[in-house]
């Protein structure tokens, strides 16, 4: 079990320790839930009230808020980036896989950085470059001449497809597959022709990709994945969609093709995003977004209607349903009104 004083962790987070800074730090947990030997931290000021009865041996807050505390915290300017940091340091997720397992299946010819890690059963192709300290999770298939970056994590059961490109220090969670066949036919009377997918994936660095999303290789051009961008679990991105640096993309998440989304864009979960135009940077789309045309500014963007009760639901369908309608007979008075008025 590691441990930490409070003094420590307030270096560590350029804190102000109030309080004694001897204290022996265990753990992170909720306000909640916290014991004697835990840390924990307060964000948002509605969960204030939760002080009183905390059982921390430390909080992390804001200035603002010391003074609702009498026992040792650390002082910082944004409790939530400091109790991300904190729960890096305090981290006890084990490893995808520890050296290499008797069972890797991995090819003559696969080049191997120091310190890599290849869990039981997984398949390492021909051509495949490994860079320092990458870890393949047990059961991932890494298909030929791929390259993944030092420091790259993949969890169980991951599959990348050939010649797929992934940078340093990602992490890509399971059963999430990279590479596969973008969605291209041609019709030939009738019948569905398939177009060979022959661009590729390429991922850039510091790139966070959930369980059981896909990413689409694609068509000629290559689908690219800018540095920095985070990818929820369940998302679908088609082929040749470059997703531009530290955009954030949550659950549920659908993309189609030649799609191109600008950097530090936040795109909220269950959101369907029409393929060949650009959205520029810093859009956000709220959840369930239905976006159908380019977005040319920044700004906050939200279509998803809010859930109502099934009567009044009723009634707002009903209307949506006969704006046309209601639109031709709103023209007509306008046309009146102007008629009468001359």
């Amino acid at each position: 079990m590691f441990s930490y004083r409070l003094n420590e962790l307030a270096n560590h987070l350029d804190a102000t320790v109030y309080g004694d800074g001897d204290i022996l730090i265990t753990g992170l947990a909720s306000m909640k839930n916290a014991k004697a030997g835990q840390i924990t931290f307060l964000a948002d000021q509605k969960y204030q009230h939760q002080l009183s009865s905390c059982q921390a041996s430390a909080v992390v807050l804001a200035q603002d808020s010391q003074s609702s505390w009498s026992g040792a915290a650390l002082v910082v300017k944004n409790p939530y980036l400091a109790y991300a940091k904190l729960a890096q340091l305090l981290d006890t997720t084990p490893k995808p896989a520890a050296d290499i397992a008797p069972s890797a299946v991995i090819a003559s010819d696969v080049i191997l950085g120091r310190g890599v890690a290849i869990g039981a059963n997984a398949v390492i192709e021909s051509g495949v470059i490994l860079g320092n300290d990458v870890i393949i999770g047990p059961g991932c298939f890494i298909g030929k001449n791929v390259t993944i970056g030092s420091g790259t994590k993949l969890w169980a059961n991951v599959s990348i497809y050939h010649h797929v490109v992934i940078g340093e220090h990602c992490l890509i969670q399971s059963s999430t597959v990279i590479g596969a066949d973008g969605f291209g036919y041609a019709n030939e009377r009738g019948n569905w022709i398939k177009i060979p997918q022959l661009g590729s994936v390429v991922i850039g660095n510091y790139v966070e990709i959930g369980a059981c999303t896909t990413i689409d290789r694609g068509a000629l051009d290559d689908t690219i994945i800018g540095n920095g961008v985070i990818i929820d679990n369940q998302c679908q991105i088609a082929h040749n969609d470059i997703i531009g640096d530290h955009t954030a993309v949550a659950g549920g998440v659908i993309m189609a093709g030649s799609l191109k989304i600008g950097r530090y864009c936040m795109i909220g979960g269950a959101s369907v995003i029409n393929g060949h135009m650009e959205i520029c940077d810093k859009v956000t789309v709220t959840g369930m977004g239905m976006v159908m045309r380019p977005i040319t500014e920044p700004g906050v963007y939200s279509s998803g209607i809010p859930l109502q009760p099934n009567k009044v639901w009723r009634k707002t369908a009903s209307l949506v349903l006969h704006i046309d309608e209601m639109s031709k007979r709103l023209k007509a008075l306008e046309k009146q009104f102007k008629l009468a008025s001359e």
